[in-house]
């Protein structure tokens, strides 16, 4: 991934941290789950995206960070959606234990 890319993802998610929400961010309604947004990065080397939720109280979780390859349309590919669907369960799983420590 390109250092520019990984710059422009660092400063998206320090504002989303601070309560902002980028022009570069969009809500991912299609994926049935509330909460769940993406970062686009269009850059020479292709787009790239950042999918992350803010369903916990004090934490930020980046579910998937890719590279968009496909040609045809828009649609984030469905084994991707499966993919942060997966991370978003553990997610809530270590969220509960990291909770339930303090």
């Amino acid at each position: 991934m390109p250092e520019e890319v990984k710059k422009e993802f660092g400063h998206a998610l320090r504002e989303i941290q601070k309560g902002l929400t980028p022009e570069n961010t969009k809500p991912l309604k299609h994926m049935g789950v509330a909460g769940i947004s993406e970062i686009v990065v269009d850059e020479r080397a292709g787009t790239f995206r950042t999918v992350y939720t803010v369903e916990f109280k004090d934490a930020v979780a980046v579910l998937h960070v890719f590279q968009k390859k496909s040609k045809i349309g828009i649609a984030t590919p469905k084994k991707e959606i499966d993919l942060v669907l997966q991370r978003l369960k553990q997610a809530r799983i270590e969220y509960d234990e990291w909770r339930s420590v303090e």
